[in-house]
Formats: structure tokens, C-alpha cells, sequence
């Protein structure tokens, strides 16, 4: 019997999928269109319906259907049931339902964006979407009414990308509050907005924003194409986004940039690139995206140059560090002591003299509940993870080393791992893996295979593109314009050319060398 009734509830599924799916023209019977739009949201008990009738003049009947929750009720009230019940009504305005449609769009009804629908997926559409449909007995099409009264969060400042100096405000799950928080920044009819629906149910409400006349045509064409090819019933987060249009799909590089701040997109829109946001995220995706991103910050560029070129500098030294700091304490202690200093290496022996693993396994054990540690605190609430994470770190390393599990330099390297891995958030993941390669081949193969490791990293790295722009953009390069903004952060008025082929278009950002200040 349940085999039976899960059977029909698909049937009554895919019926109503296809009633969508297929251009339908609306009825004039406004009991026939309820009826369709009923039998659509069967069992959903959102669906409000709202009939009118005005008898002041010539009788009228219409009715409202909206979803609760989704609209403005003062909106929906004092727009639109408050005019249409009062006005007077001849009965030349009733004789003509096209006619009077559009007098309710254009005199009585007191919003401004209406529209008329004549599609039955156009007014399914209007509805999960916020608006409110009029439909109009003996006329063969509805009013789709935006209403929209969606709660929203309040513009705060970013947890993920906190900075001492700059703009503190963030975005938030509303698609149109981030893109005005985009457009007070650029007051500029350049500023280009193009939204689209992604998702086969869900049909989450997507939006290209860039700057016309430096944006490349050929990489919004392409980032376009890519977009018409996700093939997938729901988006949720600019995440899924991201998955499913970046290039080389199985390296753990990040090919598409991603951030919360609208001073960071409107920077990387202003150097020729272009940003995508969706409803319901606040992440931003920046593309295309190059290597030396993952150093910067946005405080970068409200700071002193000296200071942020300094900063920067820790954090490339950082990444490396961070992944390789256990391959060559790993290929040192094991295979090439007499690279190491004789009294380091004697007190390297004397920790180590009780403890019953082999150097590699103390690094992956180490390794291992500095990630948990790390997991747990970004996952259990704020006001105790600090805490947690500080006190199991110091804790556990303590009693690993009493208890002769772990030597207490494995201790020290992998605390200094574990720091320096914070210094580069964007790297996190992708450093984990690399770390745990290296680890394996200094090994397996000494210092020979650290070294290996790092020329795959160089050539895997190298190989990369992110929408037909090379991944290592800049690095190596000996041309000064191509490093003022890379490991070093040149002073603005240095900075006069965008970067190359990103902002081929329009390469020029000012006049060379030119400054306000004194010589």
C-alpha cells in the first residue's frame, strides 16, 4: 500500500513538473487558473489566496494568491486591497478586461513594479518568488505584483576576513542588499549587472557583475557558456557555483576567488574582473583567480606599503614553512643527521631516546590532533572554541610528551606548523595535502624526495589555468609591473598599469608616476 501511494505521489510530482515545465497560457476563468495554482501547491500550506469584490461602482471580482512569509503584509494591505476595494468603478471600465487590467496596473494599484503575465509557469514563478498574482475574472492573464518582505540579516562585518583598517561592513544573504552595497562604491553606469536562474528546482536567482570596458568579453563569454552548462536541481551557496564551473577540477588549488567584503570584489572588478553572486550566499566569487591572491588581504591596500609588503612577505614565508617544516625535520632526523648541528642533533636523540614510533609516525599522529583540535574549535560555538582549541593543544601536547608518545620536538614542529598554516586562511586545505606529500616522500626518499615533492608542487602549479589565465601570473617575472602587487605591495601612485591580461583592455590606471602629495 505504500509502495502504492509513493508511486502515485511521484505521478502527482512529475504531472505537476510538467504542467510547469510546458508553456501553458492562462484561462479568463479566474476559478480555473485558482484551481490550476491550487492543485500546483497541493499540500503546501503556504499558498494564501485573498478574493476581492468591489461594489462601490460596477461590481469586480479578483483574487490575490501570495506565499506567507515571503511578502510585505503593510505592502500587500495598503497597496493593493485598500485602492481596488475603494475605487469607483464605472461599468465602461469593466467591459474591457485588457483594458481594465491595465487600468489596474497603471492607476489603482499603488506599487510600481507590476508586470502582466499571460504563462501559467510565469505566474508559479511570481509566486515562490515573493511577488503577489492578481488574477482578474474573464481575463486570460495576471498582475505579478512584487511584494517581497524577506527578512534579511543586518550588514555586519565579516567574521572571515576581519581587518584593523578599512570598511567594516559585509555582505549578506540578500542578493540585492550585496550588489547596492556594490554599487555605492562604483557609481558608474559601467557597473554591469546580469542575473540568471540556476538550479532545475530551486531556481536560485545568479548574478555576473562586472566592469564593461575592462572585463575580458572572451572570459565573460566563457564564464556565461560554463554557467549554461550546470546541469543541477539546487544551488545553495556560491560554493556549488565554484565546483562546477572551475578549471582543473581535481587539484586542491583553488581556481576561483571567493570573499565577503564588497571593497574587495569592487578591487578585483576594478583590475578587469568579474564577481558572481547568488542569493541566499554571502560569498562573493572574484575570477579569474591567480596564485599570489592567496596572500593578499584587503587591508593590504590601506596600510603603509612598507607594512603590507612586510606582512605579505610572512605570509609567503609562512605557506612554505607550513608545508614544509615536518617533510625536512622528517628527511633530516631520519636519513641525513649529518646535515643537522652536532648538539641539536644529540638533544634531537635524547628526546627521542623513550619514544617507541618512528619519526614519521609521531609527525602524522601529531599532524593529525592539531587538525581535530582545529576542526573543533572552528565548529563548536565562539565563546568556548578559543578556549578549547588553546587549552587541548597545550594539554594533550603536554601529556603526549610525558607520556613518551611523542618527542618534544615533534611538539615544536608541528606547533610551528600548525601557526603558520593560520597565516594563509584562503591555503588551509590545499597546504594540508601538499604538507602530507612532502611528508611521504622525505620518508620514503630522505631530502631527495622533499625536493622532489617541491618541483611536482612548481610544475603542478605552473600547469594550472583559471579561465585561460595562468595560475602563476606574475611569479617569476622580472618586468617591475608584473611584481608591484604580488609578494610586495607597491606604493598606489607606483601602480599604474592593471594587471596583465586580466586587464588587458584597459591596462592604464593613471597617468605613470603621477602624485597629489609633494616631491
Amino acid at each position: 500500500m505504500t509502495a502504492v501511494k509513493n508511486a502515485d505521489a511521484s505521478r502527482s510530482s512529475g504531472q505537476a513538473d510538467c504542467e510547469i515545465s510546458a508553456p501553458q497560457p492562462l484561462s479568463p476563468s479566474m476559478e480555473d487558473n485558482l484551481a490550476r495554482v491550487r492543485r500546483i501547491f497541493s499540500n503546501d500550506g503556504t499558498l494564501r489566496v485573498r478574493f476581492i469584490e468591489n461594489n462601490h461602482g460596477t461590481p469586480l471580482r479578483c483574487c490575490l494568491i501570495y506565499v506567507e512569509g515571503m511578502i510585505d503584509r503593510a505592502l500587500l494591505q495598503n497597496g493593493i486591497t485598500k485602492p481596488v476595494m475603494a475605487y469607483p468603478f464605472k461599468e465602461e471600465d469593466c467591459g474591457n478586461p485588457a483594458e481594465l487590467i491595465e487600468k489596474l496596473r497603471t492607476e489603482i494599484i499603488a506599487l510600481s513594479d507590476i508586470t502582466v503575465t499571460t504563462g501559467l509557469d510565469e505566474v508559479v514563478g511570481g509566486i515562490v518568488g515573493g511577488n503577489t498574482l492578481l488574477l482578474l475574472d474573464g481575463y486570460a492573464g495576471a498582475l505579478s505584483i512584487s511584494t517581497q518582505g524577506l527578512e534579511t540579516r543586518a550588514i555586519e562585518e565579516p567574521t572571515t576576513e576581519k581587518a584593523v583598517r578599512g570598511p567594516r561592513e559585509g555582505f549578506t544573504e540578500s542578493l540585492f542588499v550585496n550588489l547596492t552595497l556594490i554599487r555605492r562604491k562604483v557609481q558608474n553606469p559601467d557597473l554591469k549587472f546580469v542575473f540568471r536562474d540556476i538550479g532545475s528546482r530551486t531556481k536560485t536567482q545568479t548574478c555576473i557583475c562586472y566592469m564593461e570596458g575592462l572585463a575580458s568579453p572572451e572570459i565573460l563569454a566563457e564564464l556565461q557558456g560554463r554557467l549554461d552548462r550546470v546541469e543541477i536541481d539546487h544551488v545553495l551557496d556560491t560554493g556549488y557555483l565554484a565546483e562546477l564551473i572551475r578549471d582543473e577540477p581535481y587539484s586542491p588549488f583553488e581556481m576561483l576567488g571567493s570573499t565577503e567584503r564588497p571593497d574587495a570584489v569592487v578591487g578585483k572588478i576594478m583590475e578587469g574582473r568579474i564577481a558572481l553572486l547568488i542569493e541566499g550566499s554571502p560569498f562573493a566569487l572574484t575570477l579569474p583567480y591567480v596564485f599570489v591572491e592567496n596572500f593578499q588581504a584587503a587591508e593590504d591596500y590601506y596600510i603603509n606599503y612598507y607594512f603590507a609588503s612586510f606582512n605579505r612577505f610572512l605570509r609567503v614565508m609562512g605557506a612554505f614553512m607550513s608545508i614544509s617544516i615536518p617533510a625536512a625535520y622528517v628527511a633530516l632526523v631520519t636519513y641525513s643527521q649529518e646535515m643537522v648541528p652536532t648538539l641539536l642533533l644529540l638533544s634531537i636523540a635524547t628526546a627521542r631516546l623513550s619514544v617507541p614510533f618512528p619519526t614519521v609516525v609521531e609527525a602524522l599522529i601529531m599532524l593529525t590532533i592539531f587538525e581535530i583540535l582545529r576542526e573543533a574549535g572552528a565548529r563548536i560555538p565562539t565563546s568556548i572554541g578559543q578556549a578549547v582549541s588553546i587549552v587541548g593543544a597545550l594539554v594533550l601536547g603536554q601529556a603526549a610528551v610525558d607520556a613518551r608518545i611523542v618527542s618534544a620536538p615533534m611538539v615544536i614542529v608541528v606547533g610551528l606548523t600548525g601557526i603558520t598554516t593560520l597565516l594563509n586562511p584562503r591555503l588551509t586545505g590545499p597546504m594540508i595535502i601538499v604538507r602530507l606529500i612532502l611528508l611521504f616522500a622525505a620518508f620514503f626518499l630522505g631530502i631527495y624526495g622533499y625536493f622532489f615533492g617541491l618541483l611536482g608542487l612548481v610544475i603542478h602549479l605552473m600547469s594550472l589555468r583559471s579561465f585561460g589565465v595562468p595560475y602563476m601570473l606574475g611569479v617569476g617575472s622580472i618586468r617591475p609591473q608584473d611584481i608591484k602587487d604580488t609578494a610586495i605591495r607597491a606604493p598606489w601612485w607606483d601602480m599604474y598599469l592593471r594587471p596583465a591580461v586580466i586587464g588587458a583592455r584597459n591596462m592604464k590606471r593613471k597617468l605613470p608616476g603621477k602624485r597629489a602629495g609633494g616631491s
